[in-house]
């Protein structure tokens, strides 16, 4: 039975620790520049600045993390570039958050003369770091991603019952010639999968599109996803081949919810599916797609 994949508590830990340091490092920092040029400032005055501007950034990892499972970043050139185009709302929102918060701080609270004006000299300077910014932070969610993948969290799994071996069945006759070949079994229409503490059923045709995610794959079904215990390859057999394709190494989809197939580039296409999302038609498994879906050119 599948299960939807719990919340990797791990993920925030990581994050907590990597942002912890980096404020500690920012603030050394911070203070001996500014000792440099003959105005020290104190440890509360350091942590605070360089606290706003982190609160901001952790407030923003979700929406990177959104971004990139919906344009993974090494999927294709477009995805590249809706990255590079990311930066400028990143570092605006980064930007006027961190001000915010330091005249809130500094102003409203402590009642001590700060200043950050947001004149374009200013917003390009943190846009200059900001760009380097969200490099790390994109090298970070990815680094992330691979090294929890495989390092899979304990789990309380139940008992399973012990099998008792039985003799190894003897062999069946071939059938004589002419008569009709076994079927074989029929394909699942329907399985159930766990969702806040209790069982959902999912039809075979509401999936929509499905995505590989480490040992999960994730379910595309009207909008919503979820996360089943097992790989792609394993979930492709148990799918009906009629209608579920596979078109790249991380994706299956449903053909009747292919509404446009484009060319991209180096011989690959692109596959918009109903829901809006978009996903590589890969080389490999073109022949396959087309012997369902014929494009015609």
């Amino acid at each position: 039975m599948a299960e939807r994949k719990p919340f990797d508590w791990r993920l925030i830990a990581a994050w907590t620790i990597l942002l912890a340091v980096s404020v500690a490092a920012r603030s050394y920092v911070e203070m001996a520049n500014q000792a440099k040029i003959g105005r020290p400032i104190g440890l509360d005055h350091a942590l605070a600045i360089e606290l706003t501007s982190h609160v901001v950034v952790a407030a923003l990892l979700p929406a990177l993390y959104w971004l990139h499972r919906r344009w993974p970043i090494g999927d294709s050139l477009r995805t590249v570039t809706i990255h590079v185009a990311a930066v400028v709302p990143f570092s605006i929102a980064h930007t006027v958050g961190m001000a915010a918060l330091r005249l809130l701080w500094f102003s409203a609270i402590l009642g001590t003369d700060y200043s950050f004006p947001l004149t374009p000299d200013r917003l390009a300077y943190e846009f200059a770091k900001d760009i380097v910014s969200y490099g790390m932070l994109s090298a970070g969610v990815l680094a992330l991603r691979y090294l929890l993948d495989r390092m899979p969290q304990r789990a309380n799994v139940a008992p399973q019952p012990v099998v008792r071996q039985e003799p190894a069945p003897a062999p069946v006759p071939e059938p004589p010639a002419g008569a009709p070949a076994p079927s074989s079994p029929p394909l699942a229409e329907r399985f159930a999968v766990r969702k806040r503490g209790r069982e959902i059923m999912v039809e075979m045709t509401d999936i929509d599109w499905v995505e590989a995610s480490g040992n999960y794959a994730v379910l595309h079904v009207g909008g919503e996803t979820l996360e089943i215990r097992s790989s792609l390859s394993k979930l492709e057999g148990e799918l009906d081949p009629r209608r579920f394709v596979r078109v790249h190494k991380s994706y299956l989809v449903n053909v009747t919810r292919i509404t446009e197939v484009t060319p991209w580039v180096s011989g690959d296409w692109r596959i918009r599916l109903q829901d809006g999302a978009e996903v590589n038609l890969s080389r490999r498994y073109r022949q396959r797609f087309e012997s369902l879906v014929p494009v015609k050119s």
